[in-house]
């Protein structure tokens, strides 16, 4: 099938769907509250034929708002966690929108009936909890069909360097995004494999390539590209009927936020403003004390256990401290359960790589379940990292990442963290320093409470039921 009609047929079975778990949790939400004598018993509800109308107009008003939130509009990928925050909103906005509607058009007419409170917080969280669920079937299906090869977008990067070998990863290892690369582009069309994809072309073929394969994406992963060749690439690729995607650079990342300020009245471009200060910074540090006392106290068994199995599995201490730098790179003793030999950093601290023969038995599986990472918690205890923050870094690898990767020390203007937005988006272990340093930079320029919700959700999820991917 087609992709465009694909996505327009899934998107028309959406619509379908959303209206059907609405209209259910309404007719749930009529009969709860007649039949449930809670919080009192409910006086003067009519049969729930006439409750038609009311029926109409609030799941039209959640759909109207469903559709002014672009709920239609399929991304390629969300996480649930999003899913679930942008629902609430729609949901929560219908439901009042539908209540005033109500109470406008059908006051002193046939059709006004009684509409307890209670049945509307009824109708509100069946909403959202049905929606939610029959969206995540919906996504589970979608997902499995495109990993089968259903309706996948014909996609061309430009590019072989370090941006477009990332894109290939995550595009691999992720079949359920519907992309099938055709090929790589580069300079002059030199013959090239990057991670199996090869070169079929140079810059001058991009609109022959489009045409000839039917394109559907083009990305561009030339983040160092001057502007003028930007400009020259987008205007190739606008001749024909494609989207159009680039990899973004550090000063891009830097921009994202950029605002109007203003000094006495001369005009100032603020580029940069620090996210995490005043009551946000008393709000974080709450959050991680209640968040590590209390991952102390659950997860106390599974580190007594973890501990002893230590203990039996090779000779040497259960934890692991090492110096680390954290908030204005003042160093200090991270602490882990043990994963290596005692000998593994004879010779100075070494790079953890894929089948690192340093590491014990268990302490293989400690490190792909993430379980030698507990011990964090008293850090984060004591003050010295964060539940959420730019992953902490051995100070002599500090020194040489510094004089590499540009803005590399802005990571320490916040804590270190038990986790990172770098971190739930695959950028873990043996992976690109400066990727994960752009990560960082919009993680600490970017912060909001919602933000680290979201990235312990997703941690938790990743830990639970999706180790591997983690």
């Amino acid at each position: 099938m087609d992709a465009r009609r694909f996505r327009t047929l899934f998107s028309l079975s959406l619509l379908v769907m959303d209206t059907a778990m609405l209209s259910l949790a309404f007719v749930l939400a009529y009969r709860l509250r007649r039949d449930v004598t809670w919080p009192t018993e409910a006086v003067e509800m009519g049969p729930l034929s006439s409750y038609v109308s009311v029926w109409l107009i609030f799941v039209g008003a959640q759909l109207l708002i469903f559709f002014l939130l672009r709920l239609y509009h399929l991304p390629r990928a969300t996480s649930l966690v999003d899913e679930f925050y942008t629902l609430f909103q729609a949901v929560t906005i219908g439901t009042l929108l539908g209540v005033a509607a109500a109470a406008l058009l059908l006051k002193n007419s046939v059709f006004e009936v009684n509409l307890p409170r209670v049945m509307i917080f009824y109708d509100w969280a069946l909403g959202l909890g049905l929606v939610f669920v029959g969206r995540w079937v919906f996504q589970i299906v979608r997902n499995i069909l495109r990993g089968q090869g259903w309706a996948q977008d014909k996609v061309l990067i430009i590019g072989t360097g370090e941006a477009a070998e990332l894109i290939l990863q995550k595009i691999q290892g992720s079949p359920f995004l519907g992309y099938r690369v055709l090929g790589l582009v580069n300079d002059d069309g030199t013959p090239e494999r990057v991670l199996g994809v090869p070169v079929i072309g140079g810059l001058g073929d991009l609109p022959r390539l489009i045409e000839d394969h039917g394109v559907d994406d083009v990305i561009i992963a030339l983040p160092d590209a001057p502007d003028d060749e930007l400009v020259y690439l987008i205007g190739l690729c606008h001749r024909e009927r494609v989207s159009l995607k680039v990899f973004p650079n550090l000063y891009d990342i830097m921009t994202s936020g950029v605002s109007i300020d203003d000094l006495g009245g001369l005009p100032l471009l603020n580029v940069r403003d620090v996210a995490l200060r005043g009551w946000k910074l008393t709000f974080k540090r709450a959050m991680d004390l209640v968040g590590s006392a209390v991952g102390l106290i659950v997860l106390s068994p599974l580190m007594m256990l973890t501990a002893l199995m230590i203990k039996l599995d090779s000779k040497g201490p259960v934890f692991f401290v090492q110096e680390r730098m954290g908030l204005d790179s003042k160093p200090f003793p991270l602490v882990k359960f043990r994963s290596m030999r005692t000998d593994a950093e004879v010779g100075g601290p070494g790079w953890t790589v894929k089948d690192d023969p340093r590491v014990t038995r268990l302490g293989r599986f400690l490190r792909r379940a993430s379980i030698d990472e507990f011990p964090q918690f008293i850090n984060v205890l004591l003050g010295e990292m964060s539940l959420v923050g730019p992953r902490p870094e051995q100070p002599a690898f500090v020194e040489r990442f510094r004089q590499n990767i540009p803005r590399y020390m802005e990571r320490h203007r916040e804590k270190a963290g038990l986790t990172g937005w770098a971190q739930v988006n695959g950028l873990r272990g043996d992976t690109s320093i400066t990727e994960r340093t752009k990560y960082d930079l919009w993680y600490i320029e970017n912060w909001s409470v919602w933000l680290d919700i979201k990235i312990l959700i997703r941690t938790a999820a990743r830990f639970l039921f999706d180790r591997s991917a983690y």
